[in-house]
């Protein structure tokens, strides 16, 4: 028998209600997929901590799904970020995302009392407590790393402090994480690497997002976009089939396990994960808002 693919999703939290509105759809439409964990982002500087929190808060009173907060570092004390993953401890959360974080325009070094890299999070946290950590990884290099070398070199730092996982930047040129996986394996890092899929909601919105976070947008996607700024429909299904497309061919080389990026959308991640085989299940009614 197949081994069943594994998927997991991000959201991040509303800043009003019409967004909230729609986070909330999107958790209803998905949870019954039983995805291995959700996510929920964490503003890089710390800015969006209470929503952040609120809304995790939330999906454990209110589904059953297991969730792990993103959780930065720049710009706070020790104190006040193992204060936040204790007070998650607390209320049950045993995964967590760790990231650096990044404040624009500054120094992205933390505060002096802080942690100063991911790696540095990554081990406080572990002696805080028994998290499942996640930390990122980037196939086409961090903006600030100079090279995949001096990334692969950063995240093997990340591992060693005690992640279990580390998810990627978003890609479309399979080839990237293939590669990236294969060199991942060469400089001893043997978590797994789960790809980070992002189904296009909006083209010019997507070139921007990859434009800040180094990201390349193949020759040959821009031209399937081409000409349907007008035209909502088909850019949905060229969207669909695109993601579709990728996950088949990275498990064709044995990927098994996906990060999507949902944008606080269900309806592509729902039909691709649907074109993966997965399901849904039933889920009380009780279990999400």
């Amino acid at each position: 028998m197949a081994k069943r693919v594994a998927v997991s999703f991000e959201f991040f939290p509303p800043n009003d209600d019409a967004m909230g509105r729609q986070l909330w759809a999107a958790v209803e439409r998905l949870a019954p997929l039983q995805p291995d964990f959700v996510s929920v982002t964490y503003g890089a500087d710390g800015s969006t901590r209470s929503r952040t929190h609120e809304c995790v808060l939330r999906m454990l009173r209110e589904t059953n799904l297991r969730v792990a907060p993103h959780l930065t570092c720049v710009g706070a004390s020790r104190e006040e970020v193992l204060g936040i993953a204790q007070d998650y401890w607390r209320h049950g959360i045993r995964q967590l995302v760790a990231l650096r974080g990044d404040l624009p325009g500054v120094n992205t070094v933390g505060a002096a009392a802080g942690f100063q890299y991911a790696a540095d999070l990554v081990r406080g946290l572990k002696q805080a407590a028994h998290f499942d950590i996640s930390v990122a990884a980037y196939p086409e290099g961090h903006p600030e790393s100079g090279s995949v070398e001096a990334d692969l070199v950063n995240l093997k730092r990340k591992i060693d402090a005690g992640a279990s996982r580390a998810i990627t930047q978003f890609f479309f040129d399979t080839d990237v994480f293939l590669r990236y996986r294969d060199r991942c394996a060469a400089a001893g890092i043997h978590v797994d690497i789960v790809p980070g899929i992002l189904p296009i909601t909006r083209f010019p919105q997507l070139v921007r997002f990859a434009d800040r976070c180094g990201a390349s947008v193949p020759d040959w996607l821009t031209r399937r976009f081409d000409g349907l700024e007008g035209d909502a429909e088909t850019r949905r299904m060229i969207a669909a089939h695109v993601a579709i497309e990728q996950v088949q061919r990275l498990r064709q080389h044995g990927v098994e396990e996906f990060h999507f990026y949902t944008l606080n959308r269900a309806e592509l991640t729902y039909a691709i994960c649907h074109a993966m085989g997965l399901r849904p299940q039933p889920v009380a009614e009780a279990q999400v808002a």
